[in-house]
């Protein structure tokens, strides 16, 4: 990929371009959508469950479908009231389970607070499980098996392979310790041989530590958070943050959790927030659901 100059003549950080690269990952599940469907007799199934009206998980589901109708994939979206109760979602995601046509389950994230997440997501078949939540995919994360991964976390691996980013022997630190992203972070990191800490929002001299990353992951939500005293120069900065804010006038825009605007003279690779990370966590999704069509064509 081509690195391009951001902006100003004092800023030299290139952009790690989750949006193309998450497009040239379509074209290659595509592509081998293509060649296998022929063998199954359908395409791979992605079923979505989601609960409430939250207008930004009903905006997510709304993107995930999009790009699964873009690859080929058949997504099944289910839609179900805020006072739904959890028996009922659980026998929802048991038929799922058996149905021969889904290949792929997520439930969105977040949920009403009187439903169990972890239960829910725990009751989603590990061969199933496309978000890569359940225990035994994070499981087999751990003693460095095959399974599902994190999307999140698996998209910013793929990230930094695309742009030939080396972690071998090198300083990274994760800022965030969230089982959607932090921990499975860390533990992808080390088994790409790098050296790892986590970071989070108890710990002192946050500066000091940040300071020292080769490779920084910033995930807690916290607009800003990163500034430019905090960075190594020369150093990679991966924005794992999503926030909303809004202006004086009510116009609001996405930013993450780097000053991208300072940051940028400092570092030498950093993603842009929206357009690195995002679209990389989507196009995980899809890869993981073609993962498991595949694994089912097998059997």
């Amino acid at each position: 990929m081509n690195f391009s100059k951001i902006g100003m003549e004092t800023k030299t950080a290139k952009l790690l371009d989750g949006k193309a690269l998450a497009e040239k990952i379509h074209q290659e599940l595509i592509d081998t959508i293509t060649e296998l469907q022929p063998l199954k007799g359908r395409p791979p199934g992605l079923a979505v469950l989601m609960v409430g009206d939250n207008p930004a998980s009903a905006a997510y589901v709304r993107n995930k479908e999009r790009a699964c109708a873009k690859v080929g994939i058949a997504s099944a979206g289910k839609h179900f009231p805020t006072e739904v109760n959890g028996r009922e979602l659980e026998a929802v995601i048991q038929a799922l389970n058996e149905d021969e046509r889904v290949d792929g389950i997520l439930v969105q994230l977040p949920l009403p607070s009187h439903l169990d997440a972890v239960r829910l997501l725990n009751t989603i078949a590990p061969e199933k499980d496309a978000d890569g939540l359940h225990p035994v995919n994070m499981g087999r994360l751990m003693r460095g098996e095959l399974g599902l991964r994190s999307c999140t976390p698996a998209g910013v691996m793929r990230l930094l392979q695309e742009y030939d980013i080396p972690l071998k022997g090198k300083q990274a630190v994760v800022l965030g310790r969230s089982i959607l992203v932090g921990k499975p972070q860390a533990l992808m990191l080390l088994e790409a041989d790098a050296t790892v800490t986590i970071a989070h929002s108890k710990s002192e001299n946050l500066a000091t530590i940040t300071k020292n990353a080769d490779i920084l992951i910033a995930a807690v939500g916290r607009n800003g958070l990163i500034t430019a005293d905090m960075v190594k120069q020369g150093a990679v900065v991966v924005d794992v943050g999503m926030n909303r804010v809004t202006d004086q006038g009510g116009n609001s825009r996405l930013v993450g959790d780097v000053d991208f605007e300072s940051v940028a003279s400092v570092a030498e690779f950093i993603t842009p927030v929206p357009g690195g990370v995002g679209p990389m966590t989507v196009a995980m999704l899809l890869q993981n659901t073609v993962t498991s069509y595949k694994r089912f064509l097998k059997s």
